[in-house]
């Protein structure tokens, strides 16, 4: 029987790394130090998910469906696996103000598009979003 490598150490969590490979078939060792897969990493339940999220291609709606949970679970364990693999999740006040910034961007494209102002002030208006 085979067990799932550990990800992270159980005496101080850090990530551990991998220094040896053996060939179970020629018995040959290899040691070093070896980058592990980081979905590897992950906990089983982040895993399973993720193979849910694949096989309904990222539709949040059949993700929810398939899982028996709602909108905001999903996006939550979504939230939890990019965590997980080391990148950031912008918070809600991040992306209102990304989303309020492409709502004036885009006025301030149909103000140029209609002759209303120039392109030198188009042009100045984005650069101070």
């Amino acid at each position: 029987m085979k067990y799932k490598a550990p990800g992270k150490c159980p005496v101080c969590d850090e990530k551990l790394s991998i220094t040896k490979l053996n060939c179970p078939k020629c018995a040959t060792t290899i040691e070093g130090n070896f980058q592990p897969c980081e979905f590897c990493r992950l906990p089983d339940e982040d895993l399973e998910f993720i193979k849910v999220f694949i096989k309904c291609r990222g539709n949040i709606k059949d993700v929810e469906k398939e899982l028996g949970i709602s909108y905001p679970t999903v996006r939550g364990k979504l939230d939890t696996v990019i965590r997980g693999l080391g990148y950031e999740v912008p918070s809600k006040e991040q992306l209102k103000e990304k989303e309020d910034k492409s709502v004036v961007r885009n006025e301030i494209l149909d103000q140029l598009s209609s002759g209303e102002i120039t392109s030198k002030e188009a042009m100045e208006r984005i650069k101070n979003l």
